[in-house]
């Protein structure tokens, strides 16, 4: 199958889109990038996109407002992965199918799609968190004792923990997951040997709060993959991107 790869701009922010280049509709991944929620990462679904593309589904990788020393981006990232989901939606000249569409992200591009997903009114079919933070709390502890030069988060959210606590709880996607809204499918996956995220606090935390409220929700364990390898090529001996796109499919087959 032949893909394509358009250029397109949603709310001011650039966007890349890989799809088959076959008519139809097809379901659709909205991959949201990694970097600390200030490095401009669009590439980082470079190989996976057209990867996905030619098995019959399509990605939009896109961007958000990127947080600076003097600014925050925060709700401000958040509102633009939701914009990202509601042209996705609205979009038909694009061939998706709003109706089978999946949020991906890398990292802090994990923690936006997971907050966006168990915030929206609207359902959507699956969530994928790769490496990514969805306890703020957690990670500005875990920042003290790992980067404590480089507070990421304190940056996106404009505050301190034991100044403003109450934000970390509204900018956690942990703080939403509820019986009571369940019907997303999510795949959460990380490397055992990851020293930027705790996949412990993180992930496994979260994996855990998702089984309990009644998510379908699945693990993908990477032994001794570290931080930032989801923009790796597919195509390399050992690849932890290979291993994760076989299981993402798999994932996606099922559930979107």
């Amino acid at each position: 199958m032949t893909t394509e790869k358009r250029e397109l701009e949603i709310a001011g922010l650039k966007a890349h889109f890989y799809s088959p280049k076959t008519g139809g509709k097809f379901p659709t991944v909205i991959a949201v990038h990694g970097g600390g929620w200030r490095l401009l990462n669009l590439d980082n679904y470079r190989y996976l996109g057209p990867w996905l593309a030619e098995r019959g589904y399509a990605l939009l990788a896109v961007t958000y407002r990127l947080a600076t020393p003097e600014r925050k981006c925060y709700p401000e990232a958040v509102e633009d992965v939701r914009s990202a989901l509601k042209f996705a939606r609205s979009e038909a000249k694009l061939g998706i199918d709003a109706e089978r569409i999946a949020l991906l992200g890398d990292s802090s591009g994990a923690h936006l799609a997971a907050l966006v997903a168990l915030t929206e009114r609207q359902p959507v079919k699956a969530v994928i968190g790769v490496y990514g933070v969805y306890d703020m709390a957690a990670q500005w502890r875990h920042d003290q004792l790992t980067r404590p030069r480089d507070h990421i988060v304190e940056r996106f959210l404009g505050a301190s923990l034991i100044d403003e606590r109450r934000i970390y709880f509204d900018a956690s996607p942990i703080s939403y997951v509820s019986a009571k809204n369940n019907s997303t499918a999510f795949l959460v996956a990380w490397g055992t040997a990851d020293d930027i995220v705790d996949h412990r606090t993180q992930s496994e935390a979260f994996l855990e709060a998702l089984k309990q409220a009644g998510h379908y929700a699945r693990p993908a364990v990477l032994e001794g993959a570290p931080h930032f390898w989801i923009a790796d090529p597919l195509d390399e001996e050992g690849s932890h991107s290979a291993f994760f796109a076989h299981r993402l499919l798999r994932f996606l087959q099922a559930k979107v």
